[in-house]
């Protein structure tokens, strides 16, 4: 990522979105802000809203009404309208659904990231392939850089989009469900490079997470949608409530603070447990 500092103090604003499909309205009033050096975390259950509300922010889905404003960190005014090269430039997006190329190696995808940034038909200028190295060592995908995306599996694949949207070097990353198709270990290195990329590079995350815990180890900030609508925003502890969740989800959920790492920890009471409990009571 770049590490000037030009580009990772940009801020994504979201006010008031109203979004549907066709004439189905899915999203009601939602508002929420990605911002520099920040992991935000969209939960909530399936049908909530989350992806829809993360495609709108990278403009991929229409807004029915509402605004997305693009801002530098600290200025109160939004930046001018983008054209789409330049908002390419500034957000990009990991997708759940991505095309499967063949025929190509790791590197060659990992380039398709630097084309907001060239010419059309230009060569890769050292910038680029600086870039495209910085993405390939973060992603941990440099090892199988020459390698077909053919022979790669569904974890294997997914590090290498992530590494090409890294070598777009926009202020702001977002990420829909990234963990997903990856082992144990990869969902940890996962993890930890959005914490980085906040953290030493100042990039804006946002983030659509599934797994509570997965949220709960790399937000600052947590959005919890309930039927397309904002149910609590805040951090961690302030989300997190046993009984916030419980109303969400519609099942018995427990929560805790692990004494060891200070992390709020969130248990969904399985039936064959809560009976036994019941029994025990």
């Amino acid at each position: 990522m770049n590490t000037t500092g030009t580009m990772n103090s940009i801020a994504l604003h979201a006010s008031g979105l109203h979004l549907g499909y066709e004439r189905a309205p899915v999203v009601h009033d939602v508002s929420v802000s990605i911002t520099p050096g920040r992991v935000t975390a969209l939960i909530g259950p399936n049908g909530s809203g989350k992806s829809t509300v993360l495609r709108s922010l990278a403009r991929l889905h229409p807004i029915s009404s509402g605004e997305v404003t693009i801002a530098s960190a600290g200025s109160s005014s939004p930046t001018p309208a983008l054209s789409a090269r330049e908002f390419a430039r500034t957000v990009t997006l990991l997708s759940q659904s991505r095309p499967h190329p063949s025929g190509l190696s790791v590197r060659e995808i990992v380039a398709f990231g630097r084309h907001p940034h060239r010419r059309r038909f230009a060569s890769l200028t050292d910038a680029d392939r600086a870039a495209i190295d910085q993405a390939l060592e973060l992603t941990g995908t440099d090892s199988m850089a020459e390698r077909s995306v053919d022979q790669l599996s569904g974890g294997e694949l997914q590090r290498v989009w992530l590494a090409t949207c890294l070598a777009q070097e926009t202020g702001v990353l977002l990420l829909d469900e990234p963990t997903n198709h990856l082992d144990l270990r990869y969902q940890a290195e996962i993890l930890d490079l959005m914490r980085d990329l906040a953290d030493d590079h100042g990039t804006a995350v946002g983030v659509v997470l599934h797994d509570l815990n997965h949220a709960a180890s790399v937000a600052d900030d947590i959005v919890l949608l309930s039927q397309g609508r904002v149910r609590s925003t805040g951090t961690c502890e302030e989300v997190f409530t046993a009984e916030v969740l419980t109303e969400v989800y519609g099942l018995p959920i427990r929560t805790h603070v692990d004494e060891d790492t200070g992390m709020v920890r969130i248990e969904a009471l399985p039936r064959r447990l809560r009976r036994t409990l019941a029994a025990a009571s």
